[in-house]
């Protein structure tokens, strides 16, 4: 059974004068382990369809269930309390906190799952260790380079062992490569914990490493 079916996913937004549809009729479904790159226009949606999937934004239309369970029938809290725990995020830009350390910006997640301070910096520690950064966990945001920051967050997604790892442009602010050792820090990590990991890239070379392919496009994914 797949760990992740999406079905008839729609995403309209009312905000103008005219509805624009962004999402018309999305159907995925994920295997626990595999890699999925999501590739399309810019404008197409992909970053839409990966904010609905990771439950950050309900769909207009559609359903997704999570090893058997409809997500959008739960509470916000129960929905929020399965994000946290269950899917881990990286986005184009960083989106650290200027004021924090390295390993505070990592720990965040599991304090705010109610951990002690304690046990949550040492998984940090732990993390940041994994992705090179051994030596810069008490810089700040400011005092790191574009490629060690985007480490922070990767480190960050994975703090609370996620099943799912989404992940947007997330090479998308680097040189090539810097994206690069970006791209194959997420491709080993995923091998090594054994996470579905789910890209949103405009980079075809990046994408060729992924197990599976889709374009999206007027608001349907098309295989490639």
């Amino acid at each position: 059974m797949p760990l992740m079916i999406a079905k008839d996913l729609h995403k309209t937004y009312t905000t103008g004068a005219k509805p624009l549809e962004v999402l018309r009729g999305v159907d995925l479904e994920l295997q626990a382990g595999e890699s999925l790159a999501i590739l399309g226009a810019s404008g197409a949606g992909k970053s839409t369809l990966l904010h609905v999937l990771g439950t950050l934004d309900p769909p207009s239309k559609g359903t997704i269930h999570y090893d058997g369970q409809s997500l959008f029938d739960w509470s916000e809290r129960k929905l929020s309390a399965f994000r946290n725990k269950t899917i881990g995020f990286v986005f184009q830009f960083h989106h650290l906190l200027p004021m924090l350390t390295a390993a505070e910006n990592t720990m965040l997640p599991r304090l705010i799952s109610g951990e002690a301070r304690s046990l949550a910096m040492e998984k940090a520690k732990e993390l940041l260790t994994q992705v090179g950064l051994a030596g810069r966990m008490e810089h700040r945001p400011s005092e790191l380079s574009g490629g060690e920051q985007q480490r922070v967050a990767v480190a960050r997604a994975l703090v609370m062992e996620p099943s799912i790892l989404l992940a947007d442009e997330p090479t998308g602010n680097l040189d090539s490569k810097t994206g690069k050792e970006v791209s194959d820090l997420l491709m080993e990590l995923k091998d090594r914990r054994g996470m579905t990991l789910v890209v949103v890239t405009h980079n075809e070379s990046l994408a060729e490493r992924f197990q599976q392919r889709v374009y999206l496009s007027d608001g349907k994914l098309l295989r490639k």
